[in-house]
Parts: structure tokens; sequence; C-alpha cells
């Protein structure tokens, strides 16, 4: 465990003395971006800002001059605000939030161009009279429903006219702008609706093919919109590549790229790379302006090699160097590129194609690798997005093929890409989890008090234990830190603030690295805050951050402890936590209680409450079977209704001592007839000794059957109840019957519950009963049998033979 008391240089402006109010929501600010080199007058809508006391900028160059006075019946909803964009502040998207003294608010953008900026004017949605202005401006308005926005320039014929419009990626709402320029006679010269390079957002270009007015129509794709649909037309002569060529390079290089794209024809430049990898941002720039948004090149200190054409089959593949990065472009409908590179057997590759992301390139591309025979080794079309990546395992020392092609066969220009094939190699990523789903979490620490949140580690090809430190923390914070175990993927961090900490914010380095000095890797915070969600909650847009929120708040009315357990909780078994709390004066609501996070094998209950008035409560944890056996450090958090929102507060860390559990309990099947009494016996298996008895009792017995508990002690080889049966108690098999058996020790309960076994309850079987003696009826007499008649003599025959012929007469 490390300790670190930290200073930093804070984020810290003068608070107004007004009632406070927690959980500051942040809606908009109003206009939604500014000219750089210059400052301006902003309005914040939201709600709980009656305490606004500053801003947290995520990017430099724009920073707070002064917060204007507002009547007391307007602060909770709005705040007014200064703020100065330097000379040399970065163009484009800056994130910012809200500081109150009571907390942070949600994230919203700002953008920050190099034009000047004017603001829309209604009526403008009739093509007959569309809203002049001049070029080089910077137009700020709103598409409504059904709504049509026309605006006119005049121009020369040869002259360059770039419309780039923000809306989408101002982080408003989900709408799809929809952009076109038009001549006088509505004949449309040029349109987008979604461009790769601005996300779902639109820029057109073109060179004007004679003098005259021309007509910038601006709508929702679809014919949608609302009032929180903002856009930023920038309108002028700049430069506005839709991709460069190559897509990256090494650090520290000079490269000459190929800007592509642009109404005006290809131009070269030469581009300073920066001395350290990452993501550059190249703001295209001649003498009639610059960019208002980046193309975007990839930094990698490895061998760049370009495609040579033609290099559409093997014959005539290009070179590259494994490791290393090939840049090429998919020029036409059908092209395929392939890259030759030599490798040897066991080693192993990562095969990637950058082109969506960060080329931000209309190729969708397909990645395959191949023998030098022309035999397969292996592919990917997307890898979770349109981009490709694939896992080379070098079956055998020689030559190979990897080729790249789009998916569905287009083509052009701008369909530029980068392979980088690299080893295999550790990375490292931090970050935050969300409390709330899709909302990005931060801290705030109230003065005197604890505020506690997890990091998170994502390990690439490699394990082990990992350790973080913070940087960069507000002055008076104090923070606890565990080493995260290798079977772990995130860890708890304890903040404390000084009662004399000034109310202030910071953005903090987090920063990982692996116990094990032998692993070299490093990693820093990505923080994704989804600005807009799509279908199914899908991330259309958003920001990543690279450092932690966190900021001094003021005092909070109350504080938490959890009560030290004095004993283990153990393997199938329970324990009720206990946690206090200490109240100011006055205050006395109810307290929503839950576990930071629990230890591996632990469940706890989140709907504990410190009910109003009172000052403890008790958390119900249970250790499954496999519980990981050791030593944690455990963490509440209190969340209370204060102030019109709500705050939060940490107890310090507390041990949990996870131990296996004292005995294995093996049941019996068995049987009994309702109205009976049963001898139940559980054979005893003692796995550690333990002093005293046990007390044990028998759970999930049927309705109407009793058992009176038993105790046993270490020596016990059996626990013997008796089972009583009333004549109601339900018949049929009872497969949950478990015991739950108490140990106390330093006078508190270690609580097992063990199980199952099985009793089956049956009917009785009915009396035998004596059959009756049968009564013996009187015999019957039977009639008496006529005796056969007697046979005639041979005389007597002949005499009725002569009687019967002589009777026929």
């Amino acid at each position: 465990m490390n300790r670190h008391r930290l200073l930093a240089i804070a984020i810290c402006f003068l608070s107004a003395s007004v009632l406070s109010a927690a959980e500051p929501q942040f809606s908009s600010i109003s206009p939604v971006g500014m000219q750089r080199g210059t400052e301006i007058e902003v309005t914040l809508s939201g709600d709980r800002l009656q305490d606004f006391a500053g801003m947290i900028f995520y990017t430099p160059g724009l920073s707070l001059k002064e917060i204007k006075p507002l009547e007391d019946k307007d602060k909770p909803k709005k705040a007014v605000a200064v703020l100065v964009a330097d000379s040399n502040c970065r163009l484009g998207m800056h994130a910012i939030r809200l500081r109150t003294d009571s907390g942070i608010s949600n994230m919203q953008t700002f953008y920050v161009g190099a034009l000047p900026e004017i603001e829309e004017k209604e009526p403008n949605s009739d093509f007959t009279a569309p809203q002049p202005i001049e070029m080089n401006v910077v137009v700020n308005g709103i598409v409504q429903s059904e709504d049509e926005d026309f605006f006119v320039v005049e121009a020369k014929k040869g002259q360059r006219i770039v419309a780039e419009l923000e809306g989408l990626r101002i982080g408003r709402t989900n709408y799809d702008p929809y952009l076109a320029i038009l001549n006088e006679q509505r004949f449309e010269l040029v349109r987008s609706d979604d461009s790769p390079l601005l996300y779902q957002d639109s820029v057109c270009s073109l060179i004007a093919p004679e003098d005259g007015r021309y007509i910038l129509q601006i709508r929702e794709s679809s014919y949608g919109g609302n009032g929180a649909a903002n856009y930023r037309l920038h309108v002028g002569e700049f430069p506005r590549p839709l991709g460069v060529y190559p897509g990256g390079g090494r650090p520290g290089e000079e490269v000459e790229v190929t800007m592509v794209g642009d109404a005006g024809g290809e131009t070269k430049t030469r581009v300073k790379l920066p001395d350290t990898p990452g993501i550059f941002q190249f703001f295209a720039q001649d003498d009639k302006g610059i960019a208002p948004s980046p193309n975007r090149m990839r930094v990698i200190d490895i061998p760049n090699a370009l495609e040579a054409e033609p290099n559409e089959d093997q014959k005539t593949a290009s070179q590259m160097e494994a490791p290393g990065a090939a840049n090429g472009v998919i020029g036409d409908k059908g092209d395929v590129d392939y890259f030759k590179f030599t490798a040897k057997k066991g080693e192993q590759y990562d095969v990637r194609v950058y082109a969506r992301e960060p080329l931000r390139s209309p190729l969708d591309p397909v990645v395959n690798v191949y023998r030098s025979n022309g035999g397969g080794v292996g592919g990917n079309d997307d890898s979770g997005g349109l981009d490709s990546y694939y896992r080379l395992a070098v079956p055998e020392d020689g030559e190979y093929f990897v080729r790249v092609a789009d998916h569905l066969q287009k083509g052009g220009p701008d369909f530029i890409y980068r392979i980088e094939i690299t080893r295999v190699a550790p990375a490292l990523t931090m970050g935050v989890p969300e409390v709330r789903q899709y909302i990005s979490h931060f801290a705030e620490v109230p003065q005197g008090n604890n505020f506690a949140l997890l990091v998170s580690a994502k390990r690439e090809n490699w394990g082990g234990d990992l350790k973080a430190e913070l940087s960069d923390l507000p002055p008076g914070v104090e923070y606890e830190i565990l080493d995260m175990k290798g079977n772990q993927t995130t860890v708890p961090v304890l903040f404390k603030a000084a009662a004399d900490a000034p109310l202030a914010s910071a953005l903090v380095n987090v920063t990982g690295r692996p116990v094990d000095e032998n692993v070299k890797v490093t990693g820093g915070i990505d923080q994704r805050t989804m600005l807009i969600r799509g279908r199914n909650n899908s991330d259309v847009w958003g920001h990543n951050a690279d450092r932690m929120t966190l900021a001094v708040t003021e005092k909070i009315p109350y504080k938490l402890e959890i009560i030290q357990p004095k004993v283990p909780i153990v393997r199938d078994g329970s324990m009720a936590l206990k946690v206090k709390a200490t109240r100011d004066e006055g205050f006395d609501g109810e307290i929503s209680l839950r576990m930071l996070y629990n230890p591996p094998g632990i469940g706890s209950s989140g709907s504990i409450k410190i009910e109003k008035g009172k000052d403890e409560a008790e958390i119900p944890l249970t250790a499954n079977g496999g519980a990981e056996i050791g030593d944690w450090k455990i963490c509440v958090i209190g969340r209370a209704a204060y102030k019109s929102g709500a705050v939060e507060a940490a107890t310090p860390f507390a041990n949990l001592s996870i131990a296996d559990r004292f005995f294995d309990f093996s049941f019996a099947k068995t049987a009994m007839e309702q109205g009976s009494e049963l001898q139940y016996v559980i054979e005893v298996t003692k796995k550690t000794d333990f002093e005293g008895p046990a007390k044990v009792e028998l759970l999930g017995l049927p309705n109407g059957a009793t058992a009176e508990p038993v105790e046993i002690t270490k020596d016990s080889p059996q626990a013997v109840f008796t089972v009583k049966a009333t004549p109601e108690t339900k018949d049929g098999r009872h497969k949950s019957i478990m015991a739950r058996a108490i140990v106390m020790q330093n006078e508190e309960p270690i609580t097992h519950t063990l199980g199952a076994g099985e009793i089956r309850v049956d009917k009785p079987q009915p009396k035998a009963v004596a059959p009756e003696p049968k009564k013996e009826e009187p015999k019957k007499e039977e009639p008496k049998k006529e005796a056969p008649p007697k046979p005639l003599s041979r005389l007597e025959q002949l005499r009725a033979a002569k009687e019967a012929a002589a009777a026929g007469k």
C-alpha cells in the first residue's frame, strides 16, 4: 500500500457567496464557439448552478476571465462568464465541465475557430431571400424542425469556396446535417451529407465557375431538427483537404505530405511530426487561411514505406519491413495493393490497417496475409470497427505478402490507408469505470472527508500485478491506493481532503506500470465520455480524456466509518458489516449505502440505508465457496440528499479477512412420514481448529417440520438433529436442507451456511384391517340326473323297425 500527499496547481476560481447545491447540471453553453485571440461572454444553462465557481478545461488555450453577477432568481438555472481564447489556442473541440462549490457538472463541448463569428438571422428560410454573409466567417445557427437556412456569398470566377459545418460534433443532439452550395438558378453545384472526415457532419468545396452569388443551404437531412441542433458554418477560402498522404511517420521526422480532396487540387507540404508517439493533428493552411479541423496522422517509431505503383499483385508488390509501416491509396474502383516483407518462423506480429480511424479515410479495408507461394495465412475485414486487424503467427521462414482492398471494391484519391506490422508487445490502458451507465465518473472530495472510486486496467499481451500512481492533485488532497493483483482488473482509490483544503479542481494523471520491473510497459488514463448516443445506446459522438477529473468540494454534513470486523468471513458464510454515520447537528436525512467494490467471491446488498435519524446500519455480506482467501481493503460509499441535490462520502478503508470454512458437512438423503420423528445425521469434517462450541441449526425444513439446534466442537464427527414432522407437514421431496453453523470469536459470530441435503416426507401407510370371515351359503340340491336309456337287444331293434314300417302304411 502506498500513501501519498501531493500538491498541484489547481484550476481554481473565486466562488460566489451563495447557498450551494450539489450535483450541478450543465445543459448548454451559448454561443457554442468563439474566435481564437478574442474574448466572449457566454451563458451557461443548467440546474443547481447557484454556487458556480469555475470551469474545467481539458485542453489548453481557453481560460475563464470573469464570472458575471446575476440576480438570485436566475442563479440556479444560469451563469454568465467571460472566456478568453489565446491567439494560439488549438482549433476545434474543447471539452468543458463546470465546477461549483459543491460539485462537478457533466461535460459539454465548446469550439474555437480562426475566423470572425456572426449569428444566423431569421428569417433566412427562403432561397430567394438568403442571409448575406462575407467570406471567411463562422456562422452560428440552429436547425429547427423542417427548417432550411440559406446564406449567400459573393465570389469571383476561379475563387475557392469552402464550407465546413460542425453540427453533430457540437454534442448537443443526434442529428444529421446536410449542406449544399447552389448557384442563383438553384442548380446544386456540390453537396455533402455525411463526410467520413467529419464523422456525420458535412463539408463542401468548389472553384467558382463564374463571378456571381453562391447560395449555401443547410438543413437536417430528413428535415428534422430541434432547438438543440446547433451548427457552426465555416465559410471561406481556406484549404480543406479530405485526406493527407502518407498517413504517418516516425517521431521527430519531417515528412512530405500530399493533401488530397481539396477543390483547388492536390498540393504538397512538409510536416514536422512530434517527438512523442501517438496521433498527430495536422491543420492544413496556406495564404488563404487554415482548415477549421485537422487531418490526423499516426506517429510511431518503426520504418516507414510508401507504395510504388503498380503493386496490384505479388509480382509487383512494394517492399516493406516487419516491424514496419507501409502507406498506400486504393486509388480506383477494384484496386488492390500488395506489400512484401520477410519474417522468421515463430515470430508474432500484429498487422493493423488504419483507415477510418484515425485517418478518417472512406476506405473500408480488408487485409490478407499470404505465403510466397500464394497460399493464404489469414486475414480480417472488420475488427471492432471498419478497420482491420490480424495476429500473424509466422509459420516458417520466408517472404510474405500483405494485401489491402476495399470491402465494396470502391476507391478514390482519398482512400488512404496505413499498414503497421508491429511485434506483439505489452500494452496497458488505465480507466475510471462508470458508476451510472453511460455517464463518465469523476471524484468529488468534500473538505475534511473521504471519497473513493475504482481505477481500471486493461492489460494486453502480459499479466501480473500492477501498481498505479496519481499526480497533479489539488492542494490538501491525499490518496491511498493498493496494488492491483494479476487476476484483478480494478483497484480502489481512497481520497481524503484536509478540512482547510481550498475549493479547487484538477485534471489528475493516473499512471500504471507492472510491479515486475522486467515487464516494460506503462499506461495512462483513457476515459470516454459519451455525448451523443444512437440506437441501442450506441456511442455516436463523445470525448476521450487522458486525465481524471477531481475537485475539492465544500464540507458535507456527515462522515462514515466501517466498524472493523474482528472475525473473518468464511467461504460459504455471511457477515453483517456495520457502518456508522457521524452527523452534523441538524442533519438527520437517510443515507444510502453501497460497497465500493466486492472482493472476489463476495456479494453485498446495494439497498441498505441508514434510516432517517439513525446512526448505524448493517450491510449483509455473503461469501461463495470460491471466495478468494486473504485480507482485502474494503470501503463503503454513502449518498444522501442535500441542498436540492445529492452528495457522497466514503468510509476510510477497513480490512475484510476472507478465510476457508472451518468444517465441511456431508448431508444425508433420508425419508420420514408425516407425524413422525427422524434422527437426521450430518457428517462433520473439521478443516480448522476453533475454540468452544459451534451452534448448528437446520434450515430449509418443510413447513410444519422442526428441529432444535445442536452444538458441535472441533472434535465432533457428527451433528445429529431430531426432526419432528406434524401430520400437516407437506409431503414430497425437500431438497434444500441446509445447516447454519455459528462459531463465536472475539464476541462476534463467524457464520457458515452449508448444504444441501434432502428429506422425503411420505404420507403414512394405511393400517392393515383383518378380513371378515366368509359366510357359508347352503348347498343347493342338484337335480337328479336321468339314467341313460337301456340299450336295445337285436330282437327288440327288429321288432321296433317292423312296428315303424307298419305305422307308415
